[in-house]
């Protein structure tokens, strides 16, 4: 071992998820020296899946969504204070206090947060909301409680979809705005999106898909009162969720010289992060929602993720790889998984859907809304998305994982491959979308006519 790794300062951004992970497993690899953490929100660090769904629901006040720590990481707690300049050379974080914060190596976690609407003079309006943070969530709640006639959500991505169906579960009466050509497209395509139009309107959800909201009304005192839509309609509301996405946290290292920008910090498979000309650097890493990586299993394409675990795992590899020697370093190779539940439906997906040219439905169907969809790119698997059939899901990773060959062979599906009838079912450019897909490949994309396989 190298004792000078174990030992020294380690400064850790973001006190979110990967954020404690990464701090919890630095101390479990043997790291003894001093450990900082710093985070922008006054909380520790917390969940945020429940922020759309149960508190949302009323089941759970916002301020219980504390991650539980696994084992107490003996750090410092610098909460309630950005991070503004990062100088790689002096070893340096700016903090928005005015203190410099020195360290040996430094983990970049900062993550996104959810893009605003674009007018703040509509954006500052009382009953307007995005939806990211334990005390935007807390607001959001407290206006449903209150009974609203009529919720806009704009853009129907997962997080808009949730939304969405937390208001119908409540009573609420809500309108989904959405730029694109149907809930979730830009996430799984076409086929699957089919069967999310059906769950928004079998929930009484007043689902406008093609159009966007082109102004939000306030009523002169300051509250919102509804929005008019790009094919001439109006609409009255009291309460607007702008899901139109996130932005990554990356404008504070503008000056530092490394490849951050717009869609994340790029790092190597060790996480590692890389300057601006392409060239890794020895002590600072990246982790979770903020990174871009390259993954073998999608050409080493950048892959950036807004997952759970991938937070959790992506964080553990880089903690490991801070404090351990070069041989002794781990890729983080994990196999993309993301899950939602709405409309008292369980989506679990693994791998990139967006990376395929070809879809194939190997189980169930559309109609029963109980199925399994396979994903393929120049024929082998690259993805597999469930719906309420999540044990299929493990089936799918392993055939991900051994780049099995695509279709699946029949044994892999509940019927036999027959008939071939192609359906087109295309990943739409997430420019046309009004948020932004979960995952997001950078580089060269894929092949987009996407075609769908049924079995007869």
């Amino acid at each position: 071992m190298d004792s000078d790794l174990h030992d020294g300062r380690i400064v850790i951004i973001g006190a979110s998820l990967a954020g404690l992970r990464a701090a919890e497993k630095l101390r479990e690899e043997g790291f003894t020296g001093s450990l900082t953490v710093v985070g922008d929100e006054p909380y520790p660090p917390y969940d945020r899946p429940p922020l759309s769904k149960q508190v949302l629901l009323g089941h759970v006040p916002a301020d219980t969504t504390g991650l539980p720590m696994r084992r107490d990481p003996k750090a410092v707690w610098r909460l309630g204070v950005r991070a503004t300049g990062l100088d790689p050379i002096a070893k340096r974080v700016s903090l928005a206090d005015g203190e410099a914060l020195p360290y040996d190596r430094l983990l970049i976690a900062t993550g996104t947060r959810a893009r605003p609407w674009p007018n703040p003079e509509e954006a500052a309006l009382d009953g307007v909301f995005t939806l990211r943070t334990r005390d935007e969530a807390a607001g959001l709640a407290a206006h449903l409680a209150a009974g609203p006639q009529r919720v806009l959500v704009i853009g129907a991505g997962f997080t808009g979809s949730e939304i969405a169906s937390a208001c119908r579960e409540r009573g609420i009466e809500v309108t989904v705005a959405e730029r694109g050509s149907a809930p979730l497209v830009g996430a799984v395509g076409g086929t699957l999106a089919k069967l999310a139009v059906g769950m928004h309107r079998e929930h009484g959800v007043d689902l406008r898909c093609g159009v966007t909201v082109t102004a939000l009304r306030g009523d002169g005192n300051g509250r919102f009162v509804g929005a008019d839509l790009s094919d001439g309609s109006h609409l009255d509301a009291d309460v607007c969720v702008a899901a139109l996405g996130a932005i990554r946290n990356v404008e504070w290292l503008a000056d530092s010289g490394l490849a951050a920008g717009p869609r994340g910090l790029a790092c190597d498979a060790g996480c590692r992060a890389f300057n601006m000309y392409g060239i890794v650097t020895d002590d600072i890493f990246v982790a979770g929602d903020v990174s871009r990586f390259p993954h073998p299993l999608y050409e080493y394409q950048l892959l950036s993720l807004e997952h759970w675990g991938n937070a959790v795992e992506q964080a553990e590899v880089a903690a490991h790889n801070m404090v351990n020697p070069g041989p002794l370093r781990r890729p983080h190779l994990a196999v993309p998984v993301f899950w939602s539940t709405q409309f008292g439906h369980n989506i679990k997906s693994v791998g990139v859907p967006t990376f395929s040219d070809h879809v194939v439905i190997a189980q169930g169907t559309l109609e029963a809304a109980r199925l399994a969809v396979v994903y393929g790119y120049r024929g082998r698997v690259t993805a597999a998305v469930t719906v309420n059939m999540a044990k299929s899901l493990e089936h799918y990773r392993n055939l991900i994982e051994s780049a099995a060959p695509f279709p699946p062979e029949p044994g892999a599906a509940d019927r036999p491959l027959a008939a071939e009838i192609a359906i087109p079912s295309d990943v739409p450019d997430p420019k046309g979308l009004s948020h932004g897909p979960t995952v997001a490949l950078t580089g060269h994309l894929p092949d987009r006519r996407l075609v769908t396989v049924q079995h007869g």
